[in-house]
């Protein structure tokens, strides 16, 4: 049996609105929602208080401005972020070198050995958050666990400012209560099929075989039956640069290629506000269609110079459906828009990025 790992992910608590309120006086305490004001903005970002209202990320502005009148809006300063998450890295870098950044605000470390030689992953874990507070003036919560997945499981429980712990003991009493939703890469339709056999809580997803889950959801379900019961063997990759970010969904009703419009709108949208949390910019667009009969077509375009808002995604996103040809008669059960062939972004490209209008 291999050792015991032990690792912390930690996660910047609201972390664009924070900066925004640590900065500036006056924002602290107000709801503060991080986007620009119009029809095609998105929010970067949502403090505690206006996600009482139920701001979110990647929500349009527009829904938001509608859902808290009162919400403080702020330009997004992403130089500015990115300068306080590599003095958040500085912080990790302390106590190892094994830092997997997932965005600007979080990360996942592996301490099973740390520089420090502090007695616990624990102890370093409050040692991170203490600097990260007093050096800052920021918080920030995490997970400590055996793995990866659990470990960001449990940055969640304490949300915000809290630190929960989830040792090899306690993972047979933590994972059945929670919903099988909890568990990374079940959405929207995947939750559905899950509801149809029965299955709402990790509880009841351990109560089927692996073959039962193999039948199910192919090679999906042996990651399903494996992280229902808290083994997840990935470890952790410093400094992995990112490739590709994207965002799909399935329809609840095979669609022909007209429909798809507005699917490829709200998914472009989604994208774009995803590659806000990167220092890298995607130079390829993808559009991903499957077809009823489970076929995949793609079509790409990288263009001269970088999308720059998401507008200019989607409009990309949209040219490309349009080179689907020879199926008009085909119906549609899922589509995608990604973005590849990321590398690191120059000045001129996040001057552009600004612009969401």
């Amino acid at each position: 049996m291999s050792a015991v790992r032990k690792i912390i992910h930690v996660d910047m608590d609201a972390f664009y609105a924070s900066v925004e309120q640590r900065d500036d006086a006056s924002l602290r305490g107000r709801p503060v929602v991080v986007a620009w004001r119009g029809n095609r903005s998105v929010v970067c970002a949502a403090s505690y208080e206006a996600r009482k209202f139920g701001v979110r990320s990647a929500m349009p502005a527009v829904r938001a401005e509608r859902l808290c009148p009162d919400a403080v809006f702020v330009p997004p300063d992403f130089t500015r972020y990115r300068t306080v998450s590599r003095q958040v890295r500085e912080i990790m870098r302390r106590h190892t070198d094994l830092v997997e950044p997932l965005s600007l605000d979080e990360a996942y470390l592996d301490v099973t050995v740390n520089k420090q030689g502090l007695p616990s992953a624990t102890d370093v874990a409050k040692a991170i958050r203490e600097a990260i507070r007093e050096e800052l003036q920021l918080t920030a919560s995490a997970g400590v666990a055996p793995n990866k997945f659990l470990a960001k499981l449990a940055s969640d429980m304490r949300k915000p400012d809290g630190l929960f712990v989830i040792r090899p003991a306690d993972i047979d009493t933590v994972l059945p209560p929670l919903p099988a939703a909890r568990i990374p890469g079940i959405g929207k339709v995947t939750d559905r099929r899950l509801e149809q056999i029965g299955v709402r809580s990790i509880a009841q997803l351990r109560e089927l075989t692996l073959g039962q889950l193999v039948q199910q959801f192919g090679r999906y379900g042996q990651r399903l039956y494996e992280l229902a019961r808290g083994v997840d063997e990935e470890p952790v990759v410093p400094d992995r640069p990112l490739q590709s970010i994207s965002a799909e969904d399935t329809f609840e009703r095979d669609v022909s290629l007209a429909e798809t419009e507005a699917a490829i709108r709200r998914l472009a949208e989604k994208t774009w506000a995803g590659t806000r949390k990167t220092q890298r910019v995607g130079r390829t667009v993808v559009l991903k269609l499957k077809t009823a009969d489970f076929r995949i077509l793609t079509r790409s375009h990288t263009p001269a110079s970088p999308p720059s808002s998401a507008e200019e995604l989607t409009s990309i996103a949209l040219s490309l459906r349009e080179r689907v040809t020879g199926e008009e008669k085909t119906l549609y059960r899922l589509v995608g828009v990604g973005l590849s062939n990321f590398r690191e972004q120059e000045p001129a490209d996040q001057q552009a990025a600004f612009v969401l209008e």
